[in-house]
């Protein structure tokens, strides 16, 4: 009797052992559970706090959006071999606008034979100029392709431009004007070199061409000093058509000095000014 009493004491106690031990592992699993749904909450609020790339998408929006929220809208004049084409590498570069070339802008539609390409051509080929409306409404359709703002170069020249350009609705903020002596152009002028293969343009004095290419490098037929001077006396004649057009808008910067000195000058004057014109709205 004593050995059964016994015999069930202890399965009784082995019972209770193999319950508490099952209840410390349901105790265990629930806790470690509880820990990874805490965990997982916190490490998803914490992937919430950081930006995705729709939200690093958003940021660079934003960044364009100001970046363009200030087109800066410039004209810039000088005479032959003033430095234009230098100043001009140097704003596109800091501002990010479109540089507009005459010329260039309407060589472009010619050859692309846009409308007004080709109404342009027509005048071309009949010998006759073609007219500052219809240049100006070329520079207004290359200037609604800048976001960022426009770099008129070469236009206006003459008060009836002037007047064109304004109607065409092209207002700049800031006209800058570069003045050097006629005989400082001449000798910059008589001693251009161009190079046919790339296009560049050196210096026999002051940016002689690399001894390599020296031999290819020619002299443009109307880089002398006879055709500058008559080139000279026109610009002179349209000057006043400018300052009188655009007074209280246009600054003259002394180009008789290094680019960097020039460029600092151009700067002050393009970040001084407030944003008064722009360009008109596809229709």
């Amino acid at each position: 009797m004593a050995a059964m009493i016994c015999q069930g004491r202890g399965s009784h106690m082995a019972l209770i052992a193999v319950a508490a031990t099952l209840l410390l592992i349901f105790a265990t699993l629930a806790f470690t559970q509880s820990s990874r749904n805490a965990i997982g909450v916190s490490i998803r609020s914490r992937n919430q706090s950081i930006p995705g790339p729709a939200a690093a998408q958003g940021r660079a929006r934003c960044v364009r959006a100001y970046a363009s929220g200030n087109p800066k809208h410039i004209i810039i004049s000088g005479a032959p071999a003033s430095g234009k084409g230098t100043q001009c590498q140097l704003i596109v570069d800091k501002y990010g606008v479109k540089h507009i070339s005459t010329g260039d802008a309407l060589r472009a539609h010619v050859r692309s034979q846009t409308e007004l390409g080709k109404k342009a051509k027509a005048y071309m080929d009949a010998g006759d100029l073609v007219p500052d409306e219809l240049i100006m409404s070329i520079m207004k359709e290359e200037a609604m392709h800048g976001s960022s703002g426009w770099l008129l170069d070469g236009v206006p020249r003459t008060a009836k431009q002037v007047e064109a350009l304004r109607e065409t609705g092209l207002i700049p903020d800031k006209v800058i004007l570069l003045e050097v002596p006629d005989e400082v152009l001449i000798e910059r002028c008589v001693g251009r070199l161009f190079d046919p293969e790339t296009g560049n343009t050196y210096h026999r004095k002051y940016f002689p061409p690399p001894p390599e290419i020296a031999e290819r490098c020619v002299q443009r037929s109307d880089d002398n000093e006879e055709t500058l001077r008559n080139r000279l006396d026109q610009f002179r004649k349209n000057r006043q058509s400018l300052v009188d057009g655009y007074r209280g808008q246009i600054v003259s910067i002394d180009g008789n000095r290094n680019k960097e000195a020039i460029f600092q000058d151009i700067c002050s004057a393009i970040d001084a000014s407030g944003v008064t014109g722009g360009t008109p709205a596809l229709s």
